[in-house]
């Protein structure tokens, strides 16, 4: 990992940092383009025709009956199910605290509001294949349960026909009922448009490879997206007094996600600097995946020093990473100088694993620096918002000169005119 000292040391980094998944590949737009339009043009049979191409499998059956899912999930491990019930309680818990509510006010005879419904029909889309995602089930279908969503539609590949358990058994424990074997952009054109199999969806939730956020990105404004999901990252706020293994293995965890994955350490501690680098060398030769993290920790790993904990708030709030960990002796203190971060983790016992899996809040996050402007997927994301106005004889005319002055300044005479025909009466 690299260790940076000075301001130019860091310019050069953050720039390179906000760089590593941004551009557009045209070669992977195009691909994506004609697949969105096969399968607006063809349904199925072009679904069917890629997922041959991509997953190597040819079916008739693009669904996965109930019974099948159920047979599946009876050959995952029984701890591994009971860790997922686990999971699920306290991820239901979690997003059961945002549902929010309709509400209605009178104000001199006018009844305004604010009618809260969820969202008819919703996508969640699994990514598949050798890896197994089960916590993506539970993240992405339960707040769109507590929410109230009447249908929800999953897809999840299955190269070669291999379905994977774990994922099933999450399905299953959720009771989702229509679930499709069908995985990357055909998936999301499918839901986005509708085929012969799959009903179109109102909104697509979910992670997925570059051709998946390529088609998500494409299909926006057809249907709702819950963001466009780049590459992980976890950035730590730490002082002299934490302990550098802990650090070490906060940083390898998001490393070993990917080469493109980001793993920062900010402190004010040069001689905690170079203690966590060196355990990070000592930790990444009994990594699995030491090769990924390896790369990761090569390209967009950081040692950032400081002279303050508060100047490395402030170069926390610049990055506005996904997760932020803050390993200091007074975390809690910190935390009102934090303006972005998608999740924040407070003290040495909370690590960023736990908000994967088993703490509560959600592991869809913002990434890339978007949490200066976007927040973790939630309840309020398979909702929809409706006003509502009512206005009697008298409170209309207390307001009538008002509406009419400022749609006469804007030039609409038949906006006005809607006031002067009932003020005529």
């Amino acid at each position: 990992m690299r260790i940076i000292r000075t301001a130019k040391g860091l310019e050069r980094f953050l720039v390179f940092l906000r760089q590593r998944a941004g551009g557009v590949n045209e070669e992977v737009v195009r691909t994506v383009s004609g697949i969105i339009s096969d399968v607006r043009l063809q349904g199925d049979n072009a679904v069917r025709k890629y997922t041959a191409r991509f997953d190597g499998l040819k079916t008739e059956h693009l669904g996965i009956a109930v019974k099948e899912i159920r047979r599946l999930s009876g050959e995952a491990d029984p701890g591994v199910v009971d860790a997922l019930r686990i999971t699920a309680g306290r991820i239901r818990g979690f997003h059961l605290r945002q549902k929010e509510e309709s509400w209605l006010y009178r104000e001199g005879g006018a009844l305004l509001g604010q009618i809260i419904r969820p969202i008819q029909r919703v996508g969640v889309y699994v990514p598949g294949g050798k890896a197994s995602y089960p916590s993506t089930v539970l993240m992405n279908v339960i707040p769109a349960q507590v929410a109230g969503v009447e249908e929800i539609a999953l897809c999840v590949p299955t190269p070669g026909g291999e379905i994977n358990p774990y994922v099933m058994a999450a399905i299953d424990l959720l009771g989702v009922k229509e679930v499709y074997r069908v995985g990357g952009a055909q998936a999301i054109a499918a839901m986005a448009y509708g085929t012969e199999t799959i009903k179109k969806v109102d909104k697509i939730v979910g992670p997925g490879n570059v051709y998946v956020a390529t088609a998500k990105r494409m299909v926006f404004g057809e249907v709702d997206i819950d963001m466009i999901a780049g590459p992980s990252e976890v950035l730590i706020i730490a002082d002299r007094k934490a302990p550098p293994e802990y650090i070490a293995s906060d940083l390898l965890s998001q490393a070993e996600h990917d080469e493109l994955a980001s793993s920062v350490l900010i402190t004010s501690s040069e001689i905690l600097a170079f203690k966590v680098r060196d355990e990070v060398k000592k930790q990444l030769k009994s990594l699995k995946r030491k090769d990924i993290a390896r790369s990761s920790l090569k390209s967009y790993g950081a040692i950032i020093i400081t002279n303050s904990l508060k100047k490395s708030v402030q170069i926390a709030n610049r990055i506005a990473p996904e997760h932020l960990e803050i390993m200091t002796e007074r975390p809690e203190k910190l935390l009102p100088l934090v303006q972005n971060a998608g999740a924040i983790f407070l003290g040495e016992w909370t690590p960023e694993p736990l908000g994967d899996y088993a703490a509560g809040p959600n592991h869809t996050l913002p990434t890339g620096g978007t949490a200066r402007f976007f927040s973790p997927l939630g309840v309020y994301d398979f909702v929809k918002r409706s006003s509502l106005l009512k206005f009697s004889r008298g409170a209309f005319q207390r307001l009538s000169q008002v509406v009419e002055t400022l749609s006469d300044i804007e030039g609409l005479e038949a906006h006005g005119n809607t006031i002067r025909v009932r003020k005529g009466r």
